[in-house]
């Protein structure tokens, strides 16, 4: 027995170094196909021997059942834990490979992670730049919008404008056809005159040609000439009197030519919105004057009634040089105060003033009610509601005082401004604005920090307050 424990042992050895063996042998030829054929040869020499030897014990062995059976059970659990060790193997080499694609696919798939980061990155970088781009597109959206309203309501205005102009149209055109009507009658009744004045001449002429006849006869014949002479005095006496109702014809027809036009003549420079220079106008109590329309400064159907902008003209006038007005529309004039009281007498005007410094500064401002009053009352002045680009309103002082020149004393306070500005004004005290002032640093407008503007340029315009009549000013 204690041989066979012996051997058993030294069995349990050599099979522990078979196994040591045979996995380093595994290690060393796994992954190389052309040593298999070796590798199983080389199991061959190493087994062998221990199957002679297992020959031998179990020779031993067969002597006693319990230590064959033993023995058996050893073998089985050794050939399981063998197939065991390579199934083990396999499922190594197996995961191995797989292990070997999870990284190549990782790799790829941390290419392309990497791929998309830098497109993310470009992504945000365009998403940046094109919600800047929104930003500026809805800004100028809104800008746009709001000019379209704008566009939308003068549109309407415009229109509105249009209608009422139209009906002004239709009501010339009835009177244009009533004053035609008329014409043609007198017409007929000029024509029907000089045919009558012809018929005359020749009736002149025959008894011209009677008497020239006669003064070439004999005297015996005087007495037969003085019968001429009396039929030639009939005749001369009708003459006259067809003469006369032929003047008459006449003074009705110049009469009928110096109304008509009057009666298309407008009293404001609406209807010469596009074409803006010297018009005339006719205004009820003057008649028919010339004024200087604009339609570059604030829109269509502006009268300029004070304009500076040469310096070439003297404003340092008498009482009735200003009633009248003076200068000439192409440089320098005041349009005149009589005329201007009629003219704002009609109906609501604004007052539009344009100012130009001497570094070019463009300054407006505009009184949405400007009148003045009649020469009894002196030639009040009277504002509306200001607005504009001046801060200060300072024409504001001199509302409802009475025009001043230096031969008409009016103004407000102890001084004389008119012999000190050396101009004709709305004056109530002579410091805050002059716009007659002489050309130069006396034509001013005292600014918000008593600083003056000094001034190279005025216009001072008028138009009839229209609520469709709309300035971008």
């Amino acid at each position: 027995m204690c041989k066979i424990k012996i051997n058993a042992t030294v069995f349990l050895i050599i099979l522990q170094i078979f196994f040591v063996a045979a996995a380093a042998f595994e290690e060393t030829c796994e992954f190389d196909g052309q040593m298999e054929e070796q590798c199983r040869m080389h199991n061959y020499k190493t087994v062998k021997p221990l199957l002679d030897y297992f020959r031998q014990v179990r020779n031993e062995l067969e002597v006693s059942e319990i230590k064959e059976n033993h023995l058996n059970e050893l073998n089985s659990d050794l050939m399981e834990k063998y197939h065991e060790i390579v199934r083990i193997h396999e499922k190594f080499m197996n995961e191995a490979a797989l292990l070997d694609e999870y990284k190549n696919k990782v790799m790829k798939v941390e290419n392309d992670l990497q791929s998309c980061q830098n497109k993310v990155h470009k992504f945000e970088s365009d998403m940046n730049s094109q919600q800047n781009i929104i930003v500026k597109l809805k800004g100028e959206l809104a800008d746009k919008s709001t000019n379209l309203e704008n566009c939308e309501l003068q549109f309407k205005n415009l229109n509105s404008s249009l209608i009422e102009k139209d009906e002004k149209i239709k009501r010339f055109s009835e009177n244009i056809q009533d004053i035609t009507e008329h014409q043609k009658t007198l017409e007929l009744k000029l024509e029907k005159s000089k045919s009558k004045l012809i018929n005359q001449d020749k009736d002149i002429q025959l008894c011209q040609s009677e008497i020239d006849t006669l003064n070439r006869t004999s005297e015996n014949i005087r007495e037969q000439q003085k019968k001429f002479e009396l039929q030639l005095k009939e005749s001369e006496a009708k003459l006259i009197d067809k003469v006369k109702e032929n003047q008459l014809c006449r003074t009705e027809i110049n009469t009928l030519n110096k109304t008509l036009p009057n009666t298309f003549i407008p009293s404001s420079c609406f209807p010469f919105g596009d074409y803006p220079g010297v018009h005339q106008l006719n205004v009820s109590g003057i008649g028919l004057f010339d004024v200087l329309c604009d339609s570059q400064l604030a829109g269509p159907g502006w009268i300029v009634i004070q304009q500076r902008v040469g310096g070439n003209e003297s404003f340092y006038r008498n009482w009735a040089t200003y009633r009248k007005g003076f200068g000439s529309l192409e440089s320098d004039f005041f349009l005149g105060l009589e005329k201007i009281h009629r003219i704002t007498s009609l109906q609501r005007h604004e007052l539009y003033i344009h100012l130009v410094d001497v570094d070019e500064h463009v300054y407006f401002f505009r009184y949405d009610d400007f009148k003045i009053s009649d020469e009894d009352s002196g030639y009040a002045l009277s504002l509306g509601k200001f607005n504009g680009s001046i801060i200060e309103d300072r024409l504001r002082f001199y509302k409802n005082t009475k025009f001043t020149t230096f031969d008409r004393y009016n103004n407000i306070g102890g001084r004389i401004c008119a012999n000190s500005q050396r101009s004709g004004w709305w004056y109530h005290d002579c410091i805050y604005c002059n716009l007659n002032a002489p050309y130069g640093p006396n034509l001013h407008w005292l600014g918000s920090t008593m600083s003056d503007m000094k001034l190279k340029e005025v216009k001072m315009l008028i138009r009839p307050e229209r609520s469709d009549e709309e300035v971008s000013n």
